[in-house]
């Protein structure tokens, strides 16, 4: 059994973060990253982007240069899953039998694609945009694919729906609810996508259920909706949200409702085991007054840095100000906050111009913004955010009016 001091499971933003935080804050300690990619860590959210499209090669995408591992003495332990963990004897178990053993361990797993259940969902020809190999797979396929069907129309959904679309393939994006982007915008983002995609040609059907796949010769043909409909497909992209990677811990004792529940220095209930990223389901200062997972880049970069630091006698709490980000077609979206149990929205701008912000508010206070090509509004309404700021909606809703003054004046 190989034993390292700190064994960091997963290889996405937060892995390498937290070994690269070890690394520059001189820790002498042996540290090893374990993930089940067969590649040298890559960034994630130019899948469903500039890579699905061809604009990036997978070079130009890793998140350290070649030299790096070996350098800062980082061993990687490519195409590895762990099975299950032992808290008690410090170790982990592979599914292929392999075991390590750690001093202190760091999840930062991540999560699966949600998969389909119905009737079909086996077919080949279905796909879930993770990983480089599922973008790969899914590429190999569209030279002969002309019908892109795209199940759920949240931002992996719409991201997919208009790089492919731009590589001149009919797509169509089934929303089982009744507007785009539900569960994480307000409706006059929602309303905004489906009105550009629309445009450009994207086939947005709302309120489509899925009953089943068909298929033909063992792969996708058709998509059976609930209310009859069969819409032909050559190739079925499925992005309806992941399942936190936390089956192993669980299984090992831990606090694990919906991901594994984290405190502020990101440590599980388990003893020396932290957990960061998509996971991780932790109490948000920026958000409402329970537990949440935040997925995004933001939130397992500066969670694995909390993590890090931890480890190193260095305890700073959680309470980094969360951003994210989407690029469809020429539209840039920048939010900053969390809008998780929002209450009020206030729109600042014309959405018919293609330049707005969208303004959270919670009990009455600044929670977070929707920025579509308004890079001033991203920028000066952070400080409205992380201030909580009470500020009159009527000053809000006026885009002539800087949201740096508004903060001044708060």
């Amino acid at each position: 059994m190989s034993e390292y001091d700190v064994l960091i499971v997963g290889s996405g933003h937060g892995g390498v973060q937290a070994a690269s935080v070890l690394r520059q804050r001189e820790f002498g300690g042996s540290v090893a990253i374990l993930t089940a990619d067969r590649d040298e860590p890559y960034e994630r959210p130019p899948l469903s982007k500039d890579y699905l499209s061809g604009d990036k090669d997978f070079h130009s995408i890793h998140l350290r240069g070649p030299d790096f591992w070996e350098e800062k003495q980082i061993a990687l332990i490519l195409g590895r899953t762990v099975a299950t963990v032992d808290p008690a004897g410090h170790s982990v178990t592979c599914d292929n039998g392999e075991r390590f053993g750690y001093g202190k361990l760091i999840w930062a797993a991540g999560g699966e694609p949600r998969r389909l259940t119905c009737d079909g969902h086996d077919l080949a020809g279905l796909h879930a945009i993770r990983t480089r190999a599922d973008v790969d797979r899914l590429r190999s396929e569209l030279t002969d694919a002309e019908r892109v069907v795209i199940i759920g129309g949240g931002y992996i959904g719409l991201e997919a729906a208009a790089s492919l679309t731009r590589m001149g393939k009919h797509v169509t994006v089934l929303e089982a609810l009744d507007r785009l982007l539900a569960r994480v915008a307000a409706p006059t983002i929602s309303d905004f996508f489906e009105a550009q995609h629309r445009a450009r040609g994207v086939d947005i059907q709302l309120g489509a259920a899925v009953t089943c796949i068909e298929g033909a010769n063992n792969r996708v043909a058709r998509v059976i909706l609930a209310d009859g409909r069969s819409l032909p497909a050559d190739v079925v992209i499925v992005g309806i949200g992941i399942v936190p990677h936390v089956a192993a811990l669980a299984a090992a004792g831990a606090d694990a409702p919906n991901g594994v529940a984290v405190d502020e220095f990101c440590r599980t209930s388990l003893p020396d085991i932290y957990a960061v990223g998509d996971c991780a389901l932790h109490r948000n200062v920026f958000g409402p007054e329970r537990q949440v997972r935040v997925e995004s880049v933001q939130n397992a970069v500066d969670q694995a840095s909390v993590a890090a630091r931890h480890i190193l006698g260095d305890p700073i709490a959680y309470a980094a100000t969360p951003w994210f980000w989407s690029n469809q077609f020429d539209i840039k979206l920048q939010t900053i906050g969390l809008n998780t149990d929002y209450d009020a929205t206030v729109l600042r701008g014309e959405p018919s111009g293609g330049r707005f912000s969208v303004v959270y508010l919670r009990d009455g206070a600044v929670a977070a913004l929707d920025c579509v090509n308004m890079v001033k509004d991203y920028v000066q309404g952070r400080v409205l955010v992380e201030r909580r700021a009470n500020v009159d909606p009527a000053s809000l809703c006026d885009p002539a009016i800087p949201l740096k003054s508004l903060a001044l004046q708060e």
